[in-house]
């Protein structure tokens, strides 16, 4: 998908797919609450004849692709990337041509056994702790043959990460990590009587947390894109504990205040790693100065009881084969 592609999607359907209903509209405009920031009075114009918008409330405007950039903090490369994963209608039906097949293949799946994948962990500071919540993907592009490391979600795609390449496989969803030994469906959540989870942005710092965390019992959901808020908080819905650990930057923050607003009794700890863009990062620091770290008594540990604000623990899980993934 290009640019001129993207462009001439509705914003209607852009706007309705991540989760924005217009407080006011006829059939030349929309009005809507800004998106990008909380406010009483909507201020977001949609202009349906030529398809553009126009905040009011700061001055700025366009089309598709300079809203999605601003709402995802993201570069054009990257907007038109998660464009092509959504499911537009108002594309489709323009297409003329049949959809291309993808060019890559998926080869292998397996536990993960590649010393250069277990290496590139080791670097982001993690140990075999975190093995059994990943994969190795074996993967063809064209003609060429790669190996990752595979978190997969809800919908059996995976997210991708290996020292030179970061991308993902099949549809985007976010991942639901069980981290008691019951197995759980999440099409039941609210029959399990969840007590608490833990919310991540992306996978390596959900897995941080998993190597530092020694007693936390509960759930684990990776957003695997702030485009998928909406689901997220959806899925949210099933929790009496909702702690948060996004990024410190301002797509995390624009998150965080809007799980927030839906859960106001949810716990935000990036605190805890406030000098840091994430968790991951916070790790790796912690990790390389592990001796000036052991002298402060305020580090002893991860995460402090005080700051984490008494999240819902139970006792040690032994066996951490009893991870189940939900689907």
């Amino acid at each position: 998908m290009n640019c001129n592609q993207f462009n001439s999607i509705s914003l209607e359907e852009v706007l309705l797919s991540l989760g924005h209903l217009p407080t006011k509209q006829n059939e030349k405009e929309a009005w809507y609450l800004n998106p990008f920031a909380s406010e009483s009075q909507a201020s977001f114009k949609l202009d349906k004849r030529i398809n553009a918008w126009y905040l009011h409330s700061e001055g700025v405007g366009g089309k598709n692709t300079d809203f999605m950039k601003k709402y995802l903090n993201a570069s054009v490369n990257e907007v038109l990337d998660w464009a092509q994963k959504q499911n537009f209608s108002s594309f489709h039906q323009q297409q003329q041509i049949k959809k291309s097949e993808p060019n890559y293949t998926i080869d292998e799946i397996l536990d993960l056994q590649n010393p250069n994948l277990k290496q590139y962990l080791q670097g982001r500071g993690l140990s075999p702790k975190v093995y059994d919540y990943i994969k190795e993907v074996r993967f063809t592009v064209g003609e060429k043959k790669l190996y990752a490391i595979g978190f997969e979600n809800l919908s059996g795609g995976f997210e991708l990460r290996n020292s030179f390449y970061k991308g993902s496989l099949l549809k985007k969803d976010i991942s639901i990590l069980n981290l008691n030994s019951n197995l759980q469906d999440i099409s039941n959540l609210q029959d399990k009587n969840i007590k608490g989870v833990a919310v991540f942005e992306g996978f390596m710092d959900a897995l941080s947390f998993i190597e530092m965390q020694k007693s936390f019992a509960g759930d684990i959901l990776v957003m695997n894109s702030i485009a998928l808020i909406n689901k997220s908080v959806e899925c949210l819905k099933n929790y009496s504990d909702i702690n948060i650990f996004l990024d410190n930057d301002n797509a995390g923050i624009k998150c965080k205040s809007q799980i927030i607003k839906y859960f106001p009794e949810a716990k935000d700890h990036c605190s805890i790693y406030s000098n840091h863009k994430d968790l991951n990062e916070f790790l790796i620091h912690r990790i390389n100065n592990d001796v000036a770290i052991n002298l402060d008594k305020h580090s002893e540990k991860f995460p402090e009881a005080d700051k984490l604000e008494e999240i819902k623990q139970e006792p040690e899980i032994k066996n951490s084969n009893g991870f189940k993934m939900k689907r």
